[in-house]
């Protein structure tokens, strides 16, 4: 019996259309509409479309990530034709599409609401940065929060560019200049400015990017593109790894971008907030086992722009079995506990890293051994502090860390070690 050759990839063409709708599109794109047997697109895309281009129209369905694949497999065979805002491949659906169908799909694209806002604007493109908090959440703007730089917000509704204002003013940015670009590239685009200290401009057009001129107020806390921010920036009650020995750790981490982190007793949440910092496609999860502890790290993730960040409450090892394999794990604080130190070792990939911190004998015995028979490199961090000493000036030395940190290599396989728990070390103890 000869097999049946399987079915061919559905005949998608995405096709970017702008608030100037049918008038706006090239000829390509005309074409692309005018032979597609069936347009699949948002109400407000489809309705863009003249009474002349005679087609089935499909609106996606609410979610619309489960119905991709299946409004394709329903039109198997036909000619389809789907619309998008702006670029297809400016967070759109073109990259949902590739997702699915496991190759590109045919993309004619629009001019994106960036290209058409820094035209409107006289902005480089390539010094602006972009977020979006369409189906996201509004506290990632303050990751990107620097003073004199160009912000671009793509919004999600009439009511956001309040929302950001508020934000501004709560991160310390109120004296910002913002800017909303209503309905760019149609006939009656608009643009409101003002400052976000004073912003009280009623709710616009629902489709509109803010611009934002960011400007820090002189008596907010100044906070950088790099690790080690300073305390006062966390939510703490004393769990928390300071600041020089926290640049340090994250260094010894060397986040890149798209990788995933375990920071195993969060503590405040330090370690894993300004891993995520580092890029936005950075992504941690936070172990805690104490329920106050892991309320605070996600407030201090929303707070410093990385409210992705994910909080895990339950004690390790136990919490983390069903955790993605990470790139690199941190230990900040009950290494004793028993199976918990070989449980991380054992999650890692080869090449993964591993850093763990203690302050304790008892766990730097542990280190020891583990250094011992796996390798990497074991230091001793020490910070002192000047402070006032009668009339005069003298050195507060803080507590010593020990840190341990390695990368796991095919050759470094023995078995496990551990030693005794010490019962009073908590697993929020560090970070």
């Amino acid at each position: 019996m000869t097999p049946h050759p399987p079915n061919p990839l559905p005949d998608v063409t995405v096709i970017g259309i702008g608030a100037d709708g049918w008038d706006g599109l090239a000829p390509a794109s005309r074409d692309a509409l005018g032979a597609a047997h069936v347009v699949i697109g948002g109400a407000r895309q489809l309705a863009l479309l003249p009474e002349v281009c005679d087609v089935e129209r499909v609106a996606w369905p609410t979610p619309l990530r489960p119905a991709v694949p299946v409004l394709l497999e329903a039109h198997r065979g036909r000619r389809i034709a789907v619309l998008a805002s702006g670029d297809p491949m400016f967070y759109g659906i073109g990259r949902t599409l590739t997702e699915v169908l496991g190759v590109p799909p045919r993309v004619l694209p629009h001019p994106s609401s960036l290209s058409h806002a820094c035209a409107r604007l006289g902005w480089a493109v390539e010094e602006t940065e972009v977020v979006t908090v369409v189906g996201r959440p509004l506290g990632r703007i303050a990751a990107a929060l620097h003073d004199r730089r160009r912000l671009l917000v793509l919004s999600a509704g009439a009511d956001t560019p309040a929302d950001v204002a508020a934000l501004l003013r709560d991160r310390g940015f109120g004296p910002s200049r913002m800017r909303v670009l209503e309905r760019l590239g149609a006939e009656d685009e608009r643009c409101v400015e003002g400052v976000a200290d004073g912003w009280d401009l009623p709710p616009g057009d629902a489709l509109n990017v803010i611009a934002v001129d960011c400007r820090r107020a002189p008596d907010a806390l100044r906070l950088g593109a790099a690790p080690g921010l300073p305390d006062a920036a966390y939510e703490h009650d004393g769990q928390l790894t300071k600041r020089h020995i926290r640049a340090a750790t994250l260094g010894a981490l060397a986040p890149a971008p798209g990788e995933l982190l375990w920071d195993v007793g969060g503590g405040s949440g330090s370690i894993a907030v300004e891993w995520m910092r580092t890029h936005p496609s950075c992504r941690a999860f936070t172990v805690e086992r104490d329920p106050v502890r892991a309320g605070r790290i996600a407030r201090n993730a929303d707070r410093l722009g990385v409210p992705a960040l994910r909080v895990v409450t339950g004690a390790a090892p136990a919490a983390l079995a069903q955790l993605p394999t990470p790139d690199a794990v941190f230990i900040g604080g009950g290494l004793t506990a028993p199976g918990l130190l070989a449980a991380c070792w054992d999650a890692l990939p080869v090449g993964g890293r591993l850093v763990a911190n203690t302050v304790t004998l008892e766990s730097e015995a542990l280190l020891a051994e583990w250094y011992r028979r796996r390798g990497g490199e074991l230091v001793r961090l020490a910070v002192a502090h000047a402070v006032p000493v009668g009339g005069f000036t003298g050195w507060r030395q803080a507590m010593p860390v020990t840190q341990w940190c390695v990368t796991k290599s095919s050759d470094r396989s023995s078995g496990p070690i551990d030693l005794a728990p010490d019962p009073d070390l908590s697993p929020g103890a560090a970070t």
